[in-house]
């Protein structure tokens, strides 16, 4: 016998009594339609990074914001799951996030400069941080305990096939007319996500008491991410000894360490750092924080090299990562399966030498790389990660008692996002720097005694003198074009040296996966 209530009253039990046990799968696709949404946002908009830089007149320093304003925004809201599910209940908060995600996406449209777009990213990425813990918890809910590992597989799987389908879907989308329309894709299916959430997401229990939520700590982790990230993106351009930066990063760090000391003190902590006490946990974090830089830096400036370095269409750009990304979602469930059978700090340290060799050679392409070449490099650096994020985990939770479970669950995933946000920054800065060196090197050898450089001016010299340009602009027209093989060099040579560092990082972190190993033999 069905029963039949109000929207208003139809929690868990009443919604499983209406539609029987097909609600469970009902309410797991509608948790993934939002979540997938979002994600899908999140990876669209890297490819349009070199069109959306030509639309304002900006450079890598303020495009970056788009990515780095969406992940910071991320980590911080994921914190607020909890207390928006006991607050407001799952399909409160589920309404709420999807429908900040509808009105972000809007903005971001009709962004009319960089600073509303990157406005737009931020509330995109408050949304996509907020719904995604309140669709895992209705999720195990619903659920028995013997079918939560194949309910939330399911839901995993769709979450790493967004990222997949966001870089190719943006790069047609581009061709085909205009980055503005990426922020107006998702709507439909953001409007799905709110009928599909106002039929089936429970609402919240009469009897479910609102969780005590610790906002001054959440304001301090907030303006220590605001301050930091800013400071690191503006020091290139401002000066990094200069008052405004100095200060910047002063306020960061005594931020965090303020956020640090009131969540040793608070009752109620929005994060657990006592977890950080266990060593092998440490160590995860460390190897999290390190894949996160490495994921996220990579997903966004591979789209980026091969269309300002190799002069790839867009919808190429998002080819390139979308091989990789199925080899992934393949290889995951092998690389669950090789968990159970070797120590998990082999596995890290297979995963992280993989994805330092893929970022090597990626190293050494160039303009003349070949297509195939590129995926395949991509391909190696993806399936090392695929291996290193579920020995990360279990390396993680195996630490912990089981009382601390779930304080650790969300403070390893807080690390990986916190890790994406600083490696895309950091990147982008580096990268920068590396470019305004190269530059003034080659500048600097271009002298008299230079053979090629003569050698090249004289063979342009004689060509555009062939095409009829008068002998006063065959010189400058000469000047001008070795100007830009010098900046087109220093670029891509900054891209190269770009990636080499993230090879380097990743074989330092070594040292945090051998301690994994050392903490499991004590």
């Amino acid at each position: 016998m069905k029963v039949r209530v109000g929207l208003a009253a139809e929690n868990i039990e009443a919604l499983q009594a209406r539609y029987g046990p097909t609600y469970r799968w009902i309410v797991t696709l509608t948790g993934m339609t939002a979540a997938m949404t979002m994600i899908l946002s999140s990876t669209m908009v890297n490819v349009a990074v070199p069109t959306i830089m030509g639309t304002f007149g900006v450079g890598q320093s303020d495009a970056q914001w788009m990515s780095t304003a969406f992940l910071s925004a991320m980590t911080a809201s994921q914190l607020l799951g909890a207390w928006l599910i006991s607050m407001f209940g799952p399909r409160g908060g589920y309404l709420g996030a999807v429908a900040l995600f509808f009105f972000g996406s809007l903005l971001g449209a009709w962004a009319p400069n960089i600073d509303i777009l990157i406005l737009a990213r931020t509330l995109q990425g408050m949304a996509a941080g907020a719904v995604q813990p309140i669709a895992m918890v209705t999720i195990f809910r619903v659920f028995p305990t013997q079918q939560r590992g194949l309910a939330l597989s399911i839901y995993g799987m769709g979450i790493m096939l967004a990222p997949i389908m966001g870089p190719v879907v943006g790069g047609i989308t581009i061709d085909a007319s205009s980055w503005r329309y990426l922020f107006f894709i998702p709507l439909p299916i953001a409007g799905l996500a709110i009928l599909l959430g106002t039929l089936f997401m429970p609402a919240r229990d009469k009897d479910t008491v609102g969780l005590p939520f610790d906002w001054i700590g959440y304001g301090l982790v907030v303006g220590a991410i605001v301050c930091t990230m800013t400071a690191i993106a503006n020091g290139q351009r401002d000066g990094w000894g200069s008052e405004k930066i100095v200060l910047l990063g002063s306020a960061g760090l005594g931020l965090s360490s303020a956020f640090v000391i009131s969540q040793l003190r608070s009752a109620a902590p929005i994060l657990d750092f006592s977890v950080f006490r266990h060593r092998q946990f440490a160590a995860a974090a460390a190897l999290g924080f390190v894949f996160g830089a490495g994921n996220f830096a990579s997903t966004y400036i591979i789209p980026v090299f091969v269309q300002t370095v190799q002069n790839f269409t867009p919808t190429a750009a998002g080819l390139v990562t979308a091989p990789a990304g199925l080899v992934v979602m393949l290889f995951f469930p092998i690389a669950g399966r090789m968990i159970d059978a070797f120590p998990a700090h082999y596995l890290a340290m297979v995963g992280l030498l993989l994805f330092a060799l893929g970022a090597a050679l990626l190293h050494l392409a160039d303009v003349n790389t070949a297509f195939y070449t590129l995926v395949f490099y991509v391909v190696i650096g993806r399936v090392g990660q695929s291996i290193m994020l579920p020995a990360i985990n279990v390396s993680a939770l195996g630490a912990l008692p089981p009382d601390k479970l779930n304080n650790g669950s969300g403070t390893i995933n807080f690390v990986r996002l916190m890790g994406g946000a600083f490696g895309v920054n950091l990147l982008v800065v580096f990268i920068e720097q590396r470019t305004a060196f190269h530059s003034t090197a080659l500048t600097a050898t271009q002298t008299p005694d230079n053979a090629a450089s003569q050698e090249l001016l004289g063979h342009l010299s004689d060509l555009l003198a062939q095409g009829g340009v008068s002998e006063a602009l065959v010189q400058s027209g000469s000047l001008n074009f070795l100007s830009r093989v010098i900046e087109a060099q220093a670029n891509t040579m900054g891209f190269k040296d770009g990636f080499m560092i993230i090879a380097v990082v990743f074989v330092l972190a070594l040292l945090p996966a051998l301690v994994l190993g050392n903490s499991r033999k004590r």
